[in-house]
């Protein structure tokens, strides 16, 4: 396992404090670029914009912000900020509606009226909120909107518009169906299945997970069928959480678990399908926070997972581990894209520190997730090969290469002397020292 160290690093200013769900990234104000939302125990909302330490707006809401999100809930075209209390208090706002576009000179909002910080929409569902995920669940191309509770219990809400005009929020939220669990949710996802439609996943302690079924469209066609037979079915109900365990073992049911994969006490799992487990590594701390983030730009998702103290490992999909240290104890992490500088998002880790800051690693990109050596790079350059000729070594011996490759770091100088001298005579003996500096980390 190697260390990466990011040195790019922003500094926000944030005065609250927040429960683990209530920050996400996500493009605020549909400009293409992503910003970073935050909800504070006191209702206070705050997008921070680029690498600016105040935030660029700021928003009130009803009740302590369990959790918030960024995207398109009301199926408009457009992202709206989601922000859920923990007393049940439902917020819309659009942070493109002309209402909010009154930007100083500093390029904050200025609020020139109260008006200006409500939301565009308020509706009260069931309390106890605890984690919210805003997708389509069911495959037909519209959000949903999934809420967790602490009472074990997973709702899935739909937006009905009212009214015609795209750019009015006129509606409200209904509500598609329950589940009750028989553990504590922890985190939502969505993952395509095997016929690739969406899947629901949803943790459960122990190393756990639950697939939660879609069924509304079959239970509305059922109720529909029921009413024109006056026979009663004799169909079985439909089952709509299916349960699953990452292997055969007994685990803790006091250790909570999160999704994309499982955290366990220190434990990461990756699974193909419901019960192929892809693999698993065991870490030295106690992890709260998992996200995926393609930080090596291939294509591919890694797996970002961050411990209380601010350590973080970040995993491939063939388990290559490389891992970060913050340099604060953390209160929240979010992992995604973001547009600090530049005017363009890169990847980026965000840490919520215990003194009134939040800190953005931004850029955070790898090259390549395997260790590597400098003999193996250079080996690849045509170049280099031309280079090595020219300096009278042989390219397929890999002492004289290191050795050669050692003094030109090292000692510049007398390198350049003896290719001089070299290129002079050249009968001229190699010298018997031999060094090897260039190895695998691992």
């Amino acid at each position: 396992m190697r260390s990466v160290s990011y040195v790019q690093c922003v500094a926000l200013d944030f005065g609250g404090s927040l429960f683990p769900h209530a920050i996400c990234l996500g493009d605020a104000d549909n400009d293409a670029l992503n910003e970073l939302v935050v909800g504070d125990t006191n209702g206070k909302l705050c997008v921070y914009k680029n690498d600016d330490s105040k935030p660029w707006a700021v928003r009130s809401c009803q009740g302590m912000l369990t959790c918030v999100g960024v995207g398109d809930v009301c199926n408009k075209g457009k992202n709206l900020v989601v922000a859920v209390s923990a007393e049940g208090w439902f917020h819309l706002f659009d942070l493109t509606s002309p209402t909010s576009k009154h930007p100083d000179a500093s390029g904050h909002h200025e609020l020139v009226a109260a008006e200006e910080q409500k939301p565009v929409f308020k509706q009260h569902i069931p309390a106890n909120t605890k984690v919210m995920l805003i997708s389509d669940i069911d495959g037909d191309g519209k959000c949903e909107l999934v809420v967790g509770y602490t009472d074990r219990v997973v709702r899935a809400f739909r937006w009905e518009d009212l009214s015609e005009n795209s750019d009015h929020v006129s509606g409200q939220l209904l509500l598609l169906k329950k589940w009750l669990l028989e553990g504590q949710v922890d985190s939502l996802s969505v993952n395509p299945g095997p016929d690739g439609s969406p899947e629901m996943m949803v943790s459960q302690p122990g190393c756990g997970y639950a697939i939660l079924l879609c069924t509304w469209d079959s239970e509305q066609q059922s109720t529909t069928e029921g009413r024109d037979n006056s026979a009663p079915s004799s169909e079985a109900p439909i089952r709509d959480v299916i349960l699953h365990q990452t292997s055969g073992r007994i685990h803790n049911k006091n250790v909570s678990t999160h999704l994309i994969g499982s955290i366990g006490r220190g434990t990461l799992k990756l699974m193909e399908g419901a019960d192929k487990l892809l693999w698993s590594v065991q870490v030295d701390h106690q992890l709260f926070a998992l996200e995926k983030l393609d930080v090596t730009g291939n294509g591919h998702e890694e797996v970002i997972a961050c411990a209380w103290d601010g350590q973080t490992y970040i995993i491939d999909h063939n388990r290559t581990v490389a891992r970060f240290q913050a340099d604060e104890n953390v209160s929240a992490f979010c992992a995604g894209l973001y547009a600090c500088k530049g005017g363009s998002n890169s990847p980026c880790l965000v840490y919520v520190s215990f003194n009134q800051k939040i800190y953005i690693y931004w850029d955070v990109q790898l090259e390549r997730m395997e260790s590597t050596n400098l003999l193996k790079i250079l080996d690849c350059d045509p170049e280099f090969g031309n280079l090595v000729q020219q300096l009278g070594v042989e390219r397929s011996d890999i002492s004289a290469v290191k050795d050669l490759i050692h003094k030109t770091l090292y000692f510049p100088e007398k390198q350049q002397q003896s290719s001089l001298s070299q290129c002079q005579d050249p009968a001229g003996t190699e010298s018997s020292a031999h060094y090897t500096v260039i190895q695998d980390p691992l």
